[in-house]
């Protein structure tokens, strides 16, 4: 059954107006000891919080509780308000948003969601399983598994299945300096040639390049859309304006974008030629 969070109490707060929220943040800035005022900071924020968390749960396995998650993502919310400042030239929304996403899959990667019941049955096959294949000079099978553990076959083979989630990819392979994570053991069928990684780098910074010469708005619009997965409308209430406004400022966005490229391009061929 899908797990929710219960974000409804937040629907009756009163938002503060642009003029408001500024004031409130300038106070806080000035004396970031004042808790009464981060936390009222934190209230206006809450619903990047559940964007996030509505994000992110949909790829989350059942047992990772939707309360923990958003926790987590308060957590991370509260860390962008004390670490913010306006000389990161940047939109709080966008700071935080990476933060809190970034607070929550820390947190998640840290953990083992794994019950301790099912933690138990794994180590009791596994033993029995090492006892027989000392008795037995082999690997025993499920059945002779379940025989010894007086369980049912299916509950044996449903068990080592759950054992598989266990075994990390970053597990050690090995013993000393010549250990390799499991991970480094498994070839990629598409892993690029260094070339191509070069050249993928260089698109990567001729793109973050011509970001950085967008007009605030549109700069923000554009991680928001593109980095963030947002939709339209949830980047219009971000940013306090209208969907079509949004899509309006999009498609000027990408013009640009697509000018500043074409111009650098054009540059360094000149130089090239040169």
């Amino acid at each position: 059954m899908e797990q929710t969070f219960d974000f409804s109490s937040y629907n009756s707060i009163k938002r503060l107006s642009e003029d408001e929220l500024t004031a409130l943040w300038g106070k806080y800035l000035a004396d970031k000891n004042d808790k009464k005022s981060r936390d009222e900071i934190i209230v206006q924020y809450i619903y990047l919080v559940r964007y996030v968390v509505n994000r992110v749960k949909v790829s989350l396995p059942v047992t990772i509780s939707i309360e923990d998650i958003a926790g987590y993502g308060v957590e991370g919310l509260i860390n962008a308000i004390e670490r913010f400042s306006p000389a990161h030239n940047t939109r709080f929304e966008t700071y935080a948003l990476i933060r809190i996403r970034g607070a929550i899959l820390d947190k998640i990667r840290a953990q083992d969601f794994l019950p301790r019941t099912v933690r138990k049955k794994i180590k009791d096959v596994k033993q029995a399983t090492e006892t027989l294949k000392q008795e037995y000079g082999r690997m025993p099978t499920p059945a002779e598994i379940a025989n010894y553990l007086d369980m049912d076959v299916e509950k044996v083979n449903q068990i080592i299945s759950e054992d598989v989630t266990i075994t990390s990819i970053y597990d050690k392979k090995g013993a000393g300096e010549d250990s390799l994570e499991i991970i480094d053991t498994i070839e990629d069928s598409n892993r690029q040639t260094p070339h191509e990684r070069m050249e993928e780098k260089n698109v990567k910074t001729d793109l973050q390049r011509a970001l950085m010469r967008l007009p605030e708005r549109e700069r923000i619009l554009m991680v928001l859309y593109y980095q963030e997965n947002m939709t339209m409308k949830e980047i219009g209430s971000t940013l306090g304006m209208s969907e079509s406004r949004v899509c309006q400022l999009h498609a000027q966005g990408l013009m640009k974008l697509k000018n500043i490229l074409n111009q650098d391009k054009s540059a360094r061929m000149q130089k090239a030629i040169v």
